[in-house]
């Protein structure tokens, strides 16, 4: 048993001050055969703590339905940190924001169209407390006043960006209490007055979250706490990437410099991220802004730790300013992983999409078209079929409320693309008695942050054409969970929406990255593992593969592309291209 606490401006632990200094590291990005590997990395640069966010929504992915092993095996991953001497610190959510899809909520929550997320709704904290129990039961043991490493964990998050419900708050916290967490609970929002007086708690522990000028953050924080210690809980020292956006970076020497002025004013840090990982899958988020704005797959976020794995310049810059204030073993650093190129693979096996609806879908009849979480689907694309009558010339085409992008098809031939928020219309020539219309649209992330959040995917209202609604619709969904009944043809066709095969065949498996040049857009499969999306417009080129998803012999690739490649070919390098 040890004790973590607060004794003043000073953190204790087992009666001797210390200093915080934390990396993120989320475990559901990283495959766990490199647990042990990135966490060595993050303990040679002169940590003490790793920090991780839990991801609700693949906890329990359908309502009742929960998962601890695998990628999802949070016990084990804070064990491993606890092996190696690091604390833990854990934000169990239920919302994390974290750039991830829905900020970690479970889609099926929006399956009730009343309920109100973030706030003292009770139909909302029913499905919370369920969480909870299935959760924080793993997490009572690994407590360290129960022998474990876990030092702290948060309540809700930054909710002072989102909400001001007070007893929403106390809710979340006294049931984490009730639970039997007894270590240091704590809140973090940005330092302003409006987050800080919204989404804290007079009786929780505050910190805060900036990526600079520490002496201004840390001066609004001791407004509100001040004789506590400092603690900045997010400190931003890279960031993420949206699609059709530059990639971000950030100087190592600002960086640093921001870093050494907190350490040096005593403060305890949370680097967000240490290291950043993938969001494999459909897992991505989105913001909205003017427009929508879904995240990239790659959450490398210019972080000390790469992608993949490697040391950049900012941790050897970080680890010469930690090194001032804290003990350096470089002698734990494990070997670095090799990487290799295994050239191109020609894709020379075909299924169309239309011709596969049989295998990947069973079709939902409905008056209006629903959204996905109507329907019990949470991910992936969905596809609406329509018969409609002619002839007729030039008839607008509205899709009400679009979440997000759709293909249009008549009679099988592409019309056009329409996204969220389009303001011009797509025009549709009908010349024969009927024609069957095909909308097919794409989930691309569901918002992860602000008051957008209830982000329903698929068409979420109606059809307008011409004069009128469409009704009597077929719906398929297409979670795109399982391909193994997909019928391949050898084929050079390039037709589209359709999938792709081919086979990498290789000796001894290592880190690789998928290129996906002259391809436009679509989502990549490694032996039945959705390694996310591609996309033309970037800024990502490359899609990191980790070993433990290949195998020795042949590993098959397969490609979903929805609107036409170049060429029928991808190549596997051994150097990532972000943009």
């Amino acid at each position: 048993m040890s004790i973590f606490q607060i004794d003043g401006k000073n953190f204790i632990f087992n009666g001797e001050p210390i200093q915080i200094i934390s990396g993120a590291m989320h475990y559901f990005r990283v495959v766990p055969e490199y647990w042990k590997d990135r966490l060595l990395k993050l303990k040679a640069c002169g940590l003490n703590t790793v920090e991780a966010y839990v991801p609700w929504n693949l906890h329990e992915p359908k309502p009742g339905q929960f998962y601890f092993e695998g990628l999802e095996d949070i016990v084990r991953f804070i064990k491993t940190a606890g092996e190696l001497g690091l604390h833990v610190i854990v934000r169990p959510g239920p919302y994390i924001c974290a750039e991830w899809e829905f900020g970690g909520f479970p889609p099926w929550l929006l399956q009730d169209s009343d309920i109100r997320l973030r706030c003292y709704d009770v139909s909302y904290l029913e499905k919370v407390d369920r969480y909870f129990d299935a959760l924080l039961s793993r997490l009572k043991p690994l407590q360290c006043t129960n022998g474990g490493p876990i030092i702290a964990m948060q309540v809700e998050n930054e909710y002072g960006s989102y909400g001001n419900d007070k007893k929403y708050l106390n809710y979340l916290k006294e049931g984490m209490i009730r639970r039997g967490i007894d270590v240091l609970l704590f809140t973090s929002d940005g330092p302003t007055d409006e987050m800080l007086q919204a989404g804290t708690l007079p009786d929780v522990f505050k910190t805060v979250n900036f990526g600079s000028r520490p002496e201004e953050g840390f001066g609004k924080l001791l407004e509100y706490q001040a004789d506590q210690p400092l603690m900045c809980m997010e400190f931003w020292n890279g960031w993420f990437d949206h699609w059709g956006a530059p990639h971000h970076t950030r100087d190592a020497d600002d960086a640093a410099d921001a870093l050494d002025q907190m350490l040096q004013a005593g403060a305890s840090v949370n680097f967000y991220m240490f290291h950043g990982g993938t969001s494999f899958g459909f897992m991505n988020g989105a913001n909205y802004n003017e427009g929508l704005a879904p995240t990239v797959n790659s959450y490398d976020y210019d972080a000390a730790i790469s992608e993949s794995g490697d040391l950049t310049d900012k941790y050897y810059t970080y680890q010469k300013v930690i090194s001032k204030y804290a003990e350096i073993d470089d002698g734990i650093l494990p070997p670095p992983i090799p990487k290799k190129a295994y050239g191109k693979v020609s894709l020379d096996q075909h299924a169309g999409l239309f011709e596969s609806l049989d295998q990947l879908s069973e079709p939902i009849q409905r008056t209006c078209p629903e959204p996905m979480e109507k329907l019990g689907q949470n991910y992936g694309y969905i596809l609406y079929r329509n018969q409609v009558s002619g002839p007729r010339k030039e008839n607008s085409l509205l899709i009400q409320d679009l979440h997000d992008r759709a293909l249009v098809f008549l009679d099988g031939e592409f019309q056009g693309i329409v996204e969220r928020d389009q303001k011009e219309l797509l025009k549709l020539d009908i010349p024969n008695e009927t024609a069957q219309l095909d909308i097919l649209v794409e989930n691309l992330g569901r918002i992860n942050y602000g008051r957008r959040l209830k982000d329903y995917k698929g068409i979420t209202e109606g059809v307008y054409l011409g004069t009128h609604f469409l009704f009597d619709w077929t719906i398929f969904p297409l979670p795109m969970e399982d391909l193994s009944g997909l019928s391949f043809r050898n084929s050079e066709t390039n037709n589209c929406p359709g999938f792709f095969r081919g086979t990498l065949d290789i000796d001894t498996p290592a880190d690789t990255f998928l290129r996906t040049d002259g391809w436009k857009k679509g989502i990549a499969f490694i032996n039945g593992f959705n390694l996310g999306r591609y996309w033309e417009i970037g800024p990502t080129k490359t899609m990191y593969i980790p070993a433990p998803l290949l195998k020795a012999g042949k590993n098959e690739i397969v490609i979903f592309e929805m609107e036409g490649a170049d060429n029928l070919t991808v190549e596997f390098v051994d150097k990532p291209d972000l943009g």
